[in-house]
Protein backbone atom coordinates (compact mmCIF):
# COMPACT_ATOMS: atom_id res chain seq x y z
CA UNK A 1 0.00 0.00 0.00
CA UNK A 2 2.81 2.40 0.87
CA UNK A 3 4.57 1.83 -2.46
CA UNK A 4 1.34 2.43 -4.39
CA UNK A 5 0.73 5.65 -2.45
CA UNK A 6 4.26 6.84 -3.26
CA UNK A 7 3.71 6.15 -6.95
CA UNK A 8 0.45 8.10 -6.89
CA UNK A 9 2.19 11.05 -5.22
CA UNK A 10 4.92 11.01 -7.87
CA UNK A 11 2.30 11.02 -10.63
CA UNK A 12 0.48 13.92 -9.00
CA UNK A 13 3.74 15.86 -8.72
CA UNK A 14 4.54 15.20 -12.39
CA UNK A 15 1.08 16.45 -13.42
CA UNK A 16 1.15 19.51 -11.17
CA UNK A 17 4.74 20.47 -11.99
CA UNK A 18 3.96 22.78 -14.96
CA UNK A 19 1.22 24.48 -12.91
CA UNK A 20 3.79 25.43 -10.28
CA UNK A 21 5.96 27.03 -12.95
CA UNK A 22 9.00 26.09 -15.00
CA UNK A 23 12.68 27.00 -14.78
CA UNK A 24 13.47 29.68 -17.35
CA UNK A 25 17.23 29.38 -17.96
CA UNK A 26 17.61 25.67 -18.84
CA UNK A 27 14.38 25.64 -20.86
CA UNK A 28 15.50 28.81 -22.66
CA UNK A 29 18.67 26.98 -23.74
CA UNK A 30 16.56 24.03 -24.84
CA UNK A 31 14.42 26.42 -26.90
CA UNK A 32 17.54 27.80 -28.59
CA UNK A 33 18.54 24.27 -29.54
CA UNK A 34 15.05 23.68 -30.92
CA UNK A 35 15.29 26.95 -32.86
CA UNK A 36 18.49 25.87 -34.62
CA UNK A 37 17.00 22.45 -35.30
CA UNK A 38 14.01 24.06 -37.01
CA UNK A 39 16.35 26.45 -38.86
CA UNK A 40 18.24 23.41 -40.14
CA UNK A 41 15.00 21.97 -41.55
CA UNK A 42 14.20 25.24 -43.35
CA UNK A 43 17.75 25.45 -44.72
CA UNK A 44 17.58 21.88 -46.05
CA UNK A 45 14.31 22.64 -47.84
CA UNK A 46 15.96 25.69 -49.43
CA UNK A 47 18.92 23.57 -50.56
CA UNK A 48 21.37 25.35 -48.25
CA UNK A 49 22.81 22.15 -46.87
CA UNK A 50 25.93 23.62 -45.27
CA UNK A 51 23.79 26.03 -43.24
CA UNK A 52 21.58 23.14 -42.20
CA UNK A 53 24.63 21.17 -41.03
CA UNK A 54 26.04 24.12 -39.07
CA UNK A 55 22.64 24.67 -37.42
CA UNK A 56 22.64 21.05 -36.21
CA UNK A 57 25.99 21.56 -34.50
CA UNK A 58 24.74 24.79 -32.90
CA UNK A 59 21.70 22.88 -31.64
CA UNK A 60 24.06 20.29 -30.16
CA UNK A 61 25.96 23.04 -28.31
CA UNK A 62 22.81 24.30 -26.59
CA UNK A 63 21.63 20.74 -25.98
CA UNK A 64 24.83 20.10 -24.05
CA UNK A 65 24.46 23.33 -22.11
CA UNK A 66 20.86 23.04 -20.91
CA UNK A 67 21.36 19.86 -18.91
CA UNK A 68 24.57 21.08 -17.28
CA UNK A 69 23.01 24.44 -16.41
CA UNK A 70 20.00 22.65 -14.90
CA UNK A 71 22.25 20.49 -12.73
CA UNK A 72 24.47 23.39 -11.68
CA UNK A 73 21.49 25.58 -10.75
CA UNK A 74 19.56 22.65 -9.24
CA UNK A 75 16.69 23.28 -11.62
CA UNK A 76 16.31 19.76 -13.03
CA UNK A 77 12.64 18.94 -13.55
CA UNK A 78 10.49 16.32 -15.24
CA UNK A 79 9.10 18.98 -17.55
CA UNK A 80 12.64 19.94 -18.62
CA UNK A 81 13.54 16.33 -19.36
CA UNK A 82 10.46 15.82 -21.56
CA UNK A 83 10.86 19.16 -23.33
CA UNK A 84 14.53 18.42 -24.00
CA UNK A 85 13.67 15.06 -25.57
CA UNK A 86 11.01 16.58 -27.82
CA UNK A 87 13.46 19.26 -28.92
CA UNK A 88 16.11 16.59 -29.55
CA UNK A 89 13.72 14.64 -31.76
CA UNK A 90 13.35 17.71 -33.98
CA UNK A 91 16.98 18.87 -33.93
CA UNK A 92 18.74 15.48 -34.03
CA UNK A 93 16.03 13.26 -35.51
CA UNK A 94 13.96 15.06 -38.14
CA UNK A 95 16.52 17.72 -39.14
CA UNK A 96 19.47 15.41 -40.00
CA UNK A 97 17.18 12.85 -41.64
CA UNK A 98 15.70 15.51 -43.91
CA UNK A 99 19.19 16.89 -44.58
CA UNK A 100 20.50 13.49 -45.64
CA UNK A 101 17.41 12.74 -47.75
CA UNK A 102 17.43 16.02 -49.69
CA UNK A 103 21.22 16.01 -50.03
CA UNK A 104 21.89 12.55 -51.48
CA UNK A 105 19.12 10.03 -50.68
CA UNK A 106 16.28 11.47 -52.76
CA UNK A 107 17.34 9.87 -56.10
CA UNK A 108 16.99 6.41 -54.54
CA UNK A 109 13.25 6.75 -54.08
CA UNK A 110 11.78 4.27 -51.65
CA UNK A 111 15.11 3.13 -50.19
CA UNK A 112 16.11 6.74 -49.67
CA UNK A 113 13.09 7.99 -47.75
CA UNK A 114 12.74 4.70 -45.87
CA UNK A 115 16.32 5.09 -44.63
CA UNK A 116 15.52 8.61 -43.47
CA UNK A 117 12.32 7.42 -41.79
CA UNK A 118 14.14 4.58 -40.03
CA UNK A 119 16.61 7.10 -38.64
CA UNK A 120 13.80 9.29 -37.25
CA UNK A 121 11.97 6.30 -35.77
CA UNK A 122 15.10 4.97 -34.07
CA UNK A 123 15.89 8.44 -32.71
CA UNK A 124 12.39 8.60 -31.20
CA UNK A 125 12.75 5.10 -29.73
CA UNK A 126 16.12 5.94 -28.24
CA UNK A 127 14.83 9.14 -26.62
CA UNK A 128 11.78 7.33 -25.24
CA UNK A 129 14.01 4.66 -23.71
CA UNK A 130 16.28 7.32 -22.24
CA UNK A 131 13.32 9.06 -20.58
CA UNK A 132 12.22 5.81 -18.94
CA UNK A 133 15.75 5.10 -17.68
CA UNK A 134 16.66 8.71 -16.84
CA UNK A 135 16.88 8.18 -13.07
CA UNK A 136 18.73 4.87 -13.30
CA UNK A 137 21.06 5.41 -16.28
CA UNK A 138 24.79 5.58 -15.58
CA UNK A 139 26.27 9.07 -15.72
CA UNK A 140 29.54 7.85 -17.22
CA UNK A 141 28.03 6.37 -20.38
CA UNK A 142 25.03 6.37 -22.68
CA UNK A 143 23.21 3.23 -23.73
CA UNK A 144 23.37 3.37 -27.49
CA UNK A 145 24.62 6.19 -29.70
CA UNK A 146 23.12 9.47 -28.45
CA UNK A 147 21.04 11.39 -30.97
CA UNK A 148 23.37 14.45 -31.06
CA UNK A 149 26.25 12.14 -31.94
CA UNK A 150 24.25 10.50 -34.72
CA UNK A 151 23.20 13.90 -36.09
CA UNK A 152 26.82 15.10 -35.89
CA UNK A 153 27.94 12.25 -38.15
CA UNK A 154 25.49 13.29 -40.87
CA UNK A 155 26.13 17.03 -40.48
CA UNK A 156 29.92 16.65 -40.47
CA UNK A 157 29.76 14.50 -43.61
CA UNK A 158 27.92 17.30 -45.41
CA UNK A 159 30.47 19.88 -44.22
CA UNK A 160 33.56 17.84 -45.13
CA UNK A 161 32.37 17.27 -48.71
CA UNK A 162 31.64 20.96 -49.13
CA UNK A 163 35.03 21.85 -47.63
CA UNK A 164 36.87 19.47 -49.97
CA UNK A 165 34.83 20.62 -52.96
CA UNK A 166 33.77 17.06 -53.77
CA UNK A 167 30.46 16.49 -55.53
CA UNK A 168 28.55 13.53 -54.08
CA UNK A 169 28.65 10.65 -56.54
CA UNK A 170 26.72 7.37 -56.75
CA UNK A 171 29.17 5.68 -54.37
CA UNK A 172 28.46 8.32 -51.72
CA UNK A 173 24.72 7.84 -52.15
CA UNK A 174 25.02 4.12 -51.46
CA UNK A 175 27.49 4.64 -48.61
CA UNK A 176 25.21 7.16 -46.91
CA UNK A 177 22.18 4.88 -47.22
CA UNK A 178 24.18 2.13 -45.51
CA UNK A 179 25.41 4.62 -42.92
CA UNK A 180 21.85 5.71 -42.11
CA UNK A 181 20.81 2.12 -41.47
CA UNK A 182 23.92 1.46 -39.34
CA UNK A 183 23.48 4.63 -37.27
CA UNK A 184 19.80 3.81 -36.74
CA UNK A 185 20.66 0.40 -35.34
CA UNK A 186 23.48 1.69 -33.12
CA UNK A 187 21.19 4.33 -31.60
CA UNK A 188 18.83 1.70 -30.19
CA UNK A 189 21.57 -0.81 -29.35
CA UNK A 190 23.07 -1.44 -25.92
CA UNK A 191 26.56 -0.33 -26.97
CA UNK A 192 27.95 2.07 -24.33
CA UNK A 193 29.10 5.50 -25.47
CA UNK A 194 30.88 8.10 -23.29
CA UNK A 195 28.52 10.73 -21.87
CA UNK A 196 31.09 13.31 -20.68
CA UNK A 197 28.72 14.24 -17.83
CA UNK A 198 31.36 13.66 -15.16
CA UNK A 199 34.07 15.89 -16.60
CA UNK A 200 33.99 18.03 -13.47
CA UNK A 201 34.66 21.30 -15.25
CA UNK A 202 34.22 23.25 -12.01
CA UNK A 203 36.85 21.16 -10.22
CA UNK A 204 40.62 21.49 -10.29
CA UNK A 205 42.30 19.56 -13.11
CA UNK A 206 45.96 18.89 -14.03
CA UNK A 207 47.62 21.86 -15.66
CA UNK A 208 48.25 19.91 -18.87
CA UNK A 209 44.49 19.62 -19.41
CA UNK A 210 44.41 23.29 -20.47
CA UNK A 211 46.70 22.39 -23.37
CA UNK A 212 44.10 19.98 -24.76
CA UNK A 213 41.34 22.58 -24.30
CA UNK A 214 43.34 25.12 -26.30
CA UNK A 215 44.25 22.45 -28.87
CA UNK A 216 40.57 21.70 -29.52
CA UNK A 217 39.87 25.42 -29.98
CA UNK A 218 42.79 25.73 -32.42
CA UNK A 219 41.71 22.71 -34.48
CA UNK A 220 38.10 23.86 -34.78
CA UNK A 221 39.18 27.42 -35.62
CA UNK A 222 41.74 26.37 -38.23
CA UNK A 223 39.80 23.59 -39.98
CA UNK A 224 36.24 23.51 -38.63
CA UNK A 225 34.84 21.04 -41.16
CA UNK A 226 37.71 18.57 -40.83
CA UNK A 227 37.84 18.90 -37.04
CA UNK A 228 34.10 18.33 -36.57
CA UNK A 229 34.21 15.42 -39.01
CA UNK A 230 37.12 13.87 -37.09
CA UNK A 231 35.48 14.36 -33.68
CA UNK A 232 32.11 12.96 -34.83
CA UNK A 233 33.51 9.82 -36.43
CA UNK A 234 36.10 9.28 -33.68
CA UNK A 235 33.28 9.31 -31.11
CA UNK A 236 31.23 6.90 -33.22
CA UNK A 237 34.10 4.49 -33.80
CA UNK A 238 35.24 4.64 -30.17
CA UNK A 239 31.84 3.37 -29.07
CA UNK A 240 31.83 0.58 -31.65
CA UNK A 241 35.36 -0.52 -30.78
CA UNK A 242 34.56 -0.38 -27.06
CA UNK A 243 31.44 -2.48 -27.59
CA UNK A 244 33.37 -5.09 -29.58
CA UNK A 245 36.12 -5.21 -26.95
CA UNK A 246 33.51 -5.65 -24.21
CA UNK A 247 32.00 -8.62 -26.06
CA UNK A 248 35.42 -10.20 -26.54
CA UNK A 249 36.38 -9.75 -22.89
CA UNK A 250 33.00 -10.83 -21.51
CA UNK A 251 33.63 -13.67 -19.04
CA UNK A 252 31.95 -16.99 -19.49
CA UNK A 253 28.72 -17.11 -17.51
CA UNK A 254 28.46 -19.26 -14.46
CA UNK A 255 25.79 -21.40 -16.09
CA UNK A 256 28.12 -22.34 -18.93
CA UNK A 257 30.80 -23.33 -16.42
CA UNK A 258 28.53 -25.85 -14.70
CA UNK A 259 29.25 -29.28 -16.16
CA UNK A 260 26.36 -31.05 -17.77
CA UNK A 261 24.86 -33.84 -15.65
CA UNK A 262 26.00 -37.32 -16.57
CA UNK A 263 23.53 -39.38 -18.48
CA UNK A 264 21.86 -41.98 -16.28
CA UNK A 265 21.95 -45.31 -18.01
CA UNK A 266 19.38 -47.95 -17.16
CA UNK A 267 20.78 -50.82 -15.16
Amino acid sequence: MKSSNKKKKRRIRAVDEPRRGVYILPNFLTSLGLFFGFFSIISSIKGEYHKAAIAIFLAAVFDGMDGRVARLTRSVSGFGVQYDSLADLISFGVAPALLAYLWVLQPYGRWGWLGAFLYVACAALRLARFNLQYSTVEKSSFRGLPTPGAAGIIASTVLIFRDLGVTPGPWLHIALIVLMYVISFVMISNIPFPSFKDLGLLKRKPFISMFFVVLVIVLISAEPAKALFGFAYAYFLSGLVGGIMALVRRPVSEESKVPAPEEVRPQ
